[in-house]
């Protein structure tokens, strides 16, 4: 059957859960789960191309948490590891959501501040059984009762969860240079989490025996295996035209108002999976109806998401927050407008000027060029065309989402519009041919 460490090491490496050689951030609470993590990870690190950072939260809760963290570094110090320390300070007050939160928060920022690819947590089989209860207990959706992954967004692996906590507990309750941590509220019954462990779950077990706990986990790898099919389904059906952009996801929405609410709302939660969008069941058919109504309609989903009728499409996405500054261009120079980067410098001015690219040139860079939002009453005269026409209708026939207008980059001098990147150039500012001038080009901020 081989140790624990050779079957971590075989599981880790089957299941590719550490698929590139990198920077591991390894969260460790103190307890025996975390502290085997720690020591097996340890183990195979030369075998899986892992750098471990050792990163502790001491939430604040109790008054011996600062003790057991001073504890815990020493340790992580003696194994020539680096040790990063986030002091929430949360109060004995603060909920377990609260906690989980603010843990999560802190270990994404400290991922990007250590440069990490991975965020390893010590989440076991007797977590995952928990977890699926819970959530059948919740009325969760079927992707729910999967449980937890192995793998998430983020760079978040959770490699344990094969393994039992009696297993874990086995490997620190050996002579170790640390005595594990317990944390009370693992067995206060006033957390649900804590009732479902402590009281619930032994109740289910004495009444249907051990076989409750493998049914759950059975019940959760066949909600897994149809999670994973439904979300290949949408590309494989070519009438929904899914596209996915960094944080957002849109599809065609006259063929998916066709599709009964059912299976559409099943499909949208497929596409939000893969754009790593939470969207409920009850979200998911609201969705479904505002497919149906005219464009520029919209909704909220909460937690700053938002779906869209963008003419002949279905978005979901982020609540764009525009930009209020206005860059003044000087010289040579870059910056990002909202959703959009800009660069430009000085070149001659070529023979013909496009009047619907993404690239322009300019004269007068010392008249006071600046890149703006519009504003309300924008007009602009287009190069070789008659009269004047409102920037408003230029966006939407340009079919710019209505929630991107209020943040679409502008250039302008003074009053006067000179160029509506990607839609319309205007007849202000046009350098002859080979004076000397200033290049902007304009590219969406995730475009490679």
């Amino acid at each position: 059957m081989g140790s624990l460490s050779e079957r971590f090491l075989a599981h880790v490496t089957s299941h590719r859960l550490f698929p590139k050689p990198g920077k591991a951030l390894v969260a460790v609470s103190g307890g025996p789960d975390s502290l085997a993590l720690l020591a097996l990870l340890h183990d195979a690190r030369e075998q899986l191309g892992l750098d471990l950072v050792v990163a502790h939260v001491d939430h604040g809760m109790r008054e011996t948490s600062g003790q057991e963290a001073k504890r815990l570094g020493a340790h992580v110090a003696s194994m020539g590891l680096p040790f990063e320390l986030g002091e929430l300070h949360l109060g004995p007050d603060a909920t377990e959501t609260e906690a989980r939160e603010a843990r999560y928060a802190w270990l994404r920022d400290t991922r990007k501040r250590v440069n990490a690819r991975y965020i390893v947590t010590a989440h076991h089989q007797d977590d995952q059984v928990e977890t699926i209860l819970l959530r059948v207990l919740r009325g969760s959706a079927p992707t729910g009762l999967a449980g937890i992954a192995p793998k998430s967004r983020g760079g978040l692996v959770r490699p344990l969860l094969t393994f039992t906590k009696s297993e874990l507990s086995s490997l620190t309750s050996e002579p170790w240079p640390l005595t594990p941590f317990v944390d009370p509220a693992n067995r206060d019954p006033k957390h649900l989490r804590s009732w479902v462990r402590t009281t619930l779950l032994p109740l289910i077990t004495d009444r249907l025996g051990d076989r409750a706990r493998s049914d759950l986990l059975s019940l959760g790898r066949h909600a897994s295996r149809d999670a994973r099919a439904w979300s290949a389904l949408p590309e494989l059906l070519p009438e929904l035209e899914v596209r996915f952009t960094p944080g957002s996801f849109s599809v065609a929405r006259l063929p998916l108002a066709g599709y009964d609410a059912p299976v559409a709302a099943a499909l949208l939660r497929a596409a939000a999976r893969r754009a790593g969008i939470p969207l409920g069941p009850r979200h998911a058919l609201r969705l479904h109806e505002l497919a149906k109504r005219q464009s520029g309609r919209r909704v909220e989903l909460g937690g700053g998401w938002v779906g869209e009728a963008v003419f002949d499409r279905l978005t979901v996405g982020t609540v764009p927050d525009h930009p209020r500054e206005t860059i003044t261009m000087r010289e040579a120079g870059s910056a990002v407008f909202g959703d959009y980067r800009l660069v430009w410098r000085m070149e001659a001015a070529p023979a013909r000027m496009e009047r619907a690219g993404w690239t322009t040139w300019v004269s007068g860079l010392e008249s006071g060029l600046v890149i703006r939002a519009p504003q309300a009453g924008d007009r602009l005269a287009p190069l070789g065309g008659v009269g004047r026409r409102e920037v408003r209708r230029l966006l939407m026939e340009a079919r710019v989402p209505r929630a991107a207008r209020a943040g679409y980059p502008l250039l302008a001098v003074g009053e006067t519009i000179v160029w509506v990147p990607g839609i319309c150039r205007g007849e202000a500012r046009v350098p002859q041919p080979g004076t000397p001038a200033v290049r902007l080009d304009v590219t969406e901020y995730d475009e490679a």
